[in-house]
């Protein structure tokens, strides 16, 4: 467990520098992106009494990794070394606490990140908890996302020139059919998902006139 947190800390980094090289010293506001997306996550589940809403799991899913993801860049500042943050990980993600509704541990996260302006691995896990998402399934579609963000990266994403909707399907459903088919315990996971998406992206003069 604790060498695939070390993996995906190593990805977030990576994938911060590969945005901008200086993000350690940017300042930017991680624990601000983790309280919103805590606010996106409860209208997928639900919250409204007035109007029927039915929860939308999968979105919820992938708003944790979402916050996942923020979570592991303010633990990558919070510590000296990558290896120092994985510690700190670990020990949160084994503080889950049990009976927690899943709207209750989303604004338990959310208004903690506010009062302390960091991310508290122990309430995002008792989120996890209580959205019945695994660690294996949050590392797996974690390792898919971040390489889909590199995908993108890599194929003019940043300059607007990449091609989001591949033969009338986003990227993102690609990417759940390629986690759906791999093995994320195989030391070259991250290569196959790179190498799956590419060979199911477009050719670009598929969409010149």
């Amino acid at each position: 467990m604790k060498d695939k947190i070390l993996n995906m800390l190593e990805l977030q980094d990576a994938m911060n520098c590969k945005v901008n090289d200086d993000w350690r010293d940017a300042g930017y506001p991680w624990y601000r992106a983790i309280w919103t997306e805590c606010a996106e996550m409860l209208d997928h589940y639900g919250w409204k009494w007035w109007k029927h809403q039915k929860p939308d799991m999968e979105q919820v899913h992938l708003e944790i990794i979402d916050i996942w993801h923020f979570a592991l860049s303010d633990l990558i500042l919070h510590n000296a070394t990558l290896e120092g943050a994985a510690e700190q990980a670990l020990e949160g993600l084994n503080q889950a606490t049990d009976g927690v509704d899943l709207r209750s541990s989303i604004e338990q996260l959310a208004m903690y990140s506010i009062k302390t302006e960091s991310a508290d691995i122990g309430h995002f896990a008792t989120m996890m908890q209580a959205a019945e998402l695994s660690f294996d399934d949050l590392y797996k579609t974690y390792i898919g996302k971040n390489v889909l963000n590199f995908f993108r990266q890599d194929h003019g994403y940043k300059e607007g020139s990449y091609i989001k909707v591949w033969d009338g399907r986003e990227d993102n459903e690609y990417l759940s059919e390629i986690l759906s088919k791999l093995d994320p315990d195989s030391a070259d996971f991250s290569d196959q998902v790179y190498q799956q998406l590419q060979q199911n992206y477009p050719a670009e003069s598929t969409y010149q006139n």
